[in-house]
C-alpha cells in the first residue's frame, strides 16, 4: 500500500468543512489523478434529498479542472466531535465514480488508525457499463 499519511491528514482536515447539520455525519474525500495531483472534497448536506457526497465532491472539482485519469480516493468519515469509522461510498458515489475509473481503481477508507484498501471491482462487481452492451 502506497504512503497515504499525508492524505489521511488532507482528508481529516477536509472534512472538518463539511456542513453537515442534519446528520452530523462528517465525511472528507482526498482523490488523486494518475499524475499525482490532489482533488479534495467533503459531503454537503441539505433539508431535502439533494445532499452531495465528499466523493463526488472531489470528482466535480477534478472533472471541471479537465482531469480524467483517476488513482485512487481516500475517504474519512464519522460523527462530529468523535472518532472516525469505517466510511465507504454510497452506492450512487461509486456507481458515479465508475464512470470516470477502471476495475482497478483504488479506494481506501482511513479510520481508528488504520487503512483499509479496496478497489472498484469489489465494491462495484457487474457494475453498469455502456461499454459492455
Amino acid at each position: 500500500m502506497e504512503n497515504l499519511e499525508n492524505d489521511v491528514i488532507l482528508a481529516n482536515e477536509v472534512q472538518k468543512k463539511s456542513y453537515s447539520p442534519y446528520s452530523n455525519f462528517r465525511v472528507g474525500a482526498v482523490l488523486t489523478t494518475k499524475s499525482g495531483k490532489k482533488y479534495t472534497g467533503c459531503n454537503i448536506e441539505n433539508g431535502g434529498i439533494q445532499s452531495i457526497c465528499a466523493e463526488r465532491v472531489a470528482f466535480c472539482k477534478a472533472i471541471s479542472e479537465g482531469e480524467k485519469e483517476f488513482e485512487s480516493i481516500l475517504v474519512v468519515g464519522g460523527k462530529k466531535d468523535k472518532e472516525n469509522n469505517k466510511c465507504l461510498p454510497c452506492g450512487y458515489c461509486r456507481q458515479f465514480m465508475r464512470e470516470f475509473t477502471d476495475n482497478n481503481f483504488k479506494i481506501y477508507n482511513a479510520y481508528k488508525g488504520k487503512i483499509d484498501e479496496y478497489k472498484m471491482k469489489e465494491l462495484l462487481p457487474d457494475s453498469f457499463d455502456l461499454n459492455l452492451i
